[in-house]
């Protein structure tokens, strides 16, 4: 199951989040992507990492096969340029990343050339 919930009021990227999903975790993977506001993904911030800011984005690994992604979409939206992408594309780049996490990869050469592979596959 891939469940994608929009909990702001801006309009989400046409992505191909699924085939993403299923080439990274398989097509048995339960996935929860929640698109939210900055004020919810501060505190999620806060009260899982401690860090009281908002973040673009936050995985947790429910179960073996199991995981929801949270995706700031108004922060990511605002950060885009920072990373020379536009604002689809790096909401893509972060969704990777977070299903990076969720695949149980930590930051650092293995992780960066995993979504390296992903973002070429599907043109990120």
């Amino acid at each position: 199951m891939f469940e994608i919930t929009n909990k702001t009021k801006a309009k989400l990227p046409r992505l191909a989040f699924c085939d993403i999903k299923d080439v990274v975790l398989g097509k048995k993977y339960d996935l929860s992507l929640v698109f939210i506001g900055s004020t919810r993904s501060r505190k999620l911030n806060k009260n899982t990492r401690n860090i009281d800011k908002p973040t673009n984005i936050l995985s947790f690994p429910l179960s073996r096969n199991t995981g929801e992604i949270f995706i700031d979409l108004n922060l990511a939206q605002s950060q885009a340029h920072k990373f020379d992408r536009d604002k689809s594309n790096f909401i893509a780049f972060l969704f990777i990343h977070g299903l990076m996490h969720l695949k149980g990869y930590d930051h650092g050469s293995t992780m960066e050339s995993k979504e390296g592979a992903i973002r070429k596959r599907f043109n990120i």
